[in-house]
């Protein structure tokens, strides 16, 4: 019972990381689609890492695949399929930060894109002119 309670508060606590804060200049540097495709792309890593280790929750795998090989080969997958996603769901090229943002959530699942784009948010140097141009005509 203990087991399940916490589990279910670290569930809620997670969910929690992505509500997005307000932000008074009115524009969002990341698209939704882009959170989806996170999301998405998020999800099925999991469910595969899962499938490699026989829908078990500890790791008891037969074929000789260590748990890091198989996060880290799911974790790959993430990061090379999530920008493809997404890019088909905005229906544009992705900027540095949306595909980075991406990237960071297939490695620190939740948490990582966040980190990701609180960093971009506290350099936006690291955007590049055209980004920050862009940016700003949209805010207008």
């Amino acid at each position: 019972m203990k087991r399940s309670l916490a589990l279910a508060a670290a569930v809620i606590a997670a969910f929690s990381l992505t509500v997005q804060s307000a932000d008074a200049r009115g524009r969002r540097h990341v698209a939704k689609e882009v959170k989806v495709a996170a999301i998405v792309t998020g999800a099925a890593a999991t469910v595969t890492y899962f499938a490699i280790n026989d829908w078990k929750w500890r790791w008891n795998n037969s074929s000789g695949l260590t748990s890091l090989a198989a996060y880290g080969a799911t974790t790959l997958g993430c990061a090379a399929v999530a920008p493809m996603v997404a890019t088909v769901l905005v229906k544009r090229p992705l900027t540095m930060r949306e595909g980075h943002v991406l990237v960071g959530s297939c490695v620190l699942p939740i948490v990582g894109g966040w980190l990701v784009n609180e960093a971009y948010n506290a350099h936006p140097e690291w955007e590049g002119r055209k980004a920050r141009k862009h940016h700003r005509k949209k805010a207008k």
